[in-house]
């Protein structure tokens, strides 16, 4: 169990997470996208990155562009001079994460990484701004993030890998006294959907038992407002929604949103 919480987490009350930037009405993963979340109030933004093929980090979620943009082509086989010529939604630019990270220096980024190559551009990104204190890794690959935190070491903040959260997920059904056991945790927080494939991963038991072993539970992605509610009751410590506005209005209906503006004890919202 962690001997103190990372300051990434050191929030007052539930953490609200704008997923890739939120959707209110700006493509996803753009610069316009954030600049909306932090202007209705979230601190804490999530994202994915790419690697160019020249090794650029890029805050996008696809593979290739085609979806997304007015371009076609697969990033990582793609030099930055082609892909920054790319519009999301036929108008943003494709960020930079050492853009966004310096755009919004008191905000909280998690980050999905997507590929082997961006590992190592990743890691250099935060340490040439400094923001270990302010990113969270995750991922759905196992490897990737044992590379990250091979690459960073303890002082980044990881969210566990899909082999990490079955093994959680286990651990909560056999009861208390096995919840301990086993290998040390790699991370700092569960983040998971709340069903996968048809079975329900976050539970009160879930909950309890991540809480046990001083893990924080962030359920993806979140938009309506009973299902928020619930997972509140639940005791979640985090939801990442595209529909930012739902999530900020329950937040707020139960007292609970924290834009960062009264402070928490670690400076965020704070000039």
């Amino acid at each position: 169990m962690p001997s103190e919480m990372h300051p990434f987490l050191d929030h007052r009350g539930p953490l609200a997470f704008a997923h890739r930037g939120g959707d209110l009405g700006h493509p996803e993963n753009s610069l316009a996208a954030f600049e909306a979340a932090v202007a209705l109030g979230y601190r804490y933004l999530e994202t994915d990155v790419h690697a160019t093929a020249d090794g650029v980090l890029v805050a996008f979620h696809d593979t290739r562009l085609d979806r997304v943009t007015d371009r076609a082509g697969t990033v990582a086989e793609l030099p930055w001079d082609t892909v920054r010529q790319a519009r999301i939604g036929g108008t943003e630019p494709i960020p930079l994460l050492e853009d966004l990270l310096g755009a919004f220096p008191q905000a909280r980024f998690n980050i999905d990484v997507k590929a082997a190559p961006a590992v190592r551009p990743l890691v250099e990104a935060i340490r040439r701004t400094g923001a270990w204190d302010r990113v969270c890794v995750g991922g759905f690959s196992d490897t990737r993030l044992a590379a990250v935190r091979a690459a960073a070491g303890p002082r980044l903040a990881t969210s566990l890998g899909p082999r990490e959260v079955a093994r959680l997920r286990l651990r909560s059904l056999a009861g208390p006294l096995l919840a301990g056991r086993g290998a040390p945790w790699a991370g700092v927080c569960a983040q998971v959907p709340e069903r996968h494939r048809g079975i329900r991963v976050v539970d009160r038991a879930f909950v309890r038992t991540a809480h046990r072993l001083g893990l924080q539970v962030h359920v993806w992605t979140v938009d309506d407002p009973t299902r928020i509610r619930a997972l509140l009751d639940l005791g979640v410590d985090g939801i990442m929604a595209d529909r930012i506005d739902v999530l900020r209005d329950v937040l707020g209906e139960r007292g609970c949103w924290n834009d960062g503006s009264r402070g928490s004890g670690t400076g965020i919202g704070t000039s």
